[in-house]
């Protein structure tokens, strides 16, 4: 699989777990009341669930796939901003695919 295909499998991946804090929140807050400790739990699942996104690397230069200069952003690039390599094709068991 690809290392485009990966990071938007992750996208997607995020968005579920979002939808999952989101949802966390608010049915503690419905059944008990406004709780801290909900709105800490679903920090804390979105932190450890987003922290693959680091590995997301162009193979080139080493260059993320869903950083825009210092700006992360929700969807990745589908080719490398500095090397200009596409990011959407085959990777070898070598390489990590």
């Amino acid at each position: 699989m690809s290392l485009y295909r990966r990071a938007v499998r992750h996208a997607w991946r995020m968005l579920a777990v979002l939808a999952l804090s989101v949802l966390l929140v608010a049915v503690v807050d419905r059944f008990y009341g406004h709780s801290t400790l909900a709105f800490a739990a679903g920090i804390i699942l979105l932190l450890i669930a987003n922290a693959p996104m680091l590995r997301f690397n162009c193979q080139s230069c080493g260059k993320n796939a869903f950083f825009r200069g210092i700006f992360v952003v929700l969807w990745p690039n589908r080719i490398c901003t500095r090397c200009g390599d596409d990011l959407d094709t085959q990777l070898t068991k070598i390489d990590g695919g």
